[in-house]
């Protein structure tokens, strides 16, 4: 059986039973700021610039290796221009935007 007979002063119990009630003060006043309305939307905040952050971020990656994969299509290794590949897309580019404007013509006429 637990022995229940107390060896501490009236004193000591004393502070002993203020030094509980300051530490569930904090404790309250911390779960307090925890559930506070600002509290909860400034952590949502947080969250969602977070979860922005890293989206962008992985958007960023993902655009570098497509623009990157594009440029090694063009270039070649010393950075000089591939005319072979750009001579025919800037000629499809240009009979694209040649289509383009001829339809907005007839439109318009």
């Amino acid at each position: 059986m637990a022995d229940t007979s107390d060896t501490r002063t009236p004193a000591q119990i004393e502070a002993d039973i203020r030094a509980r009630r300051e530490v569930l003060a904090e404790t309250l006043d911390e779960i307090g700021v925890r559930v506070h309305p600002r509290t909860i939307v400034g952590d949502a905040k947080a969250q969602v610039a977070a979860n922005v952050d890293r989206t962008l971020g992985k958007a960023y990656v993902q655009v570098n290796k497509a623009v990157s994969e594009v440029r090694g299509r063009f270039v070649n290794e010393e950075g000089a221009p591939r005319l072979e590949r750009i001579v025919p897309v800037a000629l499809v580019a240009v009979g694209v935007v040649g289509l383009l404007a001829l339809s907005a013509r007839r439109r318009k006429g």
